[in-house]
């Protein structure tokens, strides 16, 4: 079946073709993603923050 050639030839990559990072990689990497997204989030905070102070800026004229 092509299936199972399939399931079995996968399972072989996988487990003999593959280089998984050591845990130490693993957490390094998480560390840099987590400050990432942080410093990510900030910068989108400001400029939603920024945009929203134009904006009543800008209603405030007319009211």
């Amino acid at each position: 079946m092509k299936v199972k050639l399939y399931i079995e030839e996968a399972y072989n990559e996988l487990v003999n073709k593959v280089t998984w990072p050591s845990w130490a990689e693993l957490q390094n990497s998480a560390i840099v993603v987590m400050i990432a997204s942080l410093i990510i989030a900030m910068v989108v905070f400001l400029m939603d923050e920024t945009f929203k102070n134009i904006m009543e800026q800008i209603y405030g004229m007319f009211y």
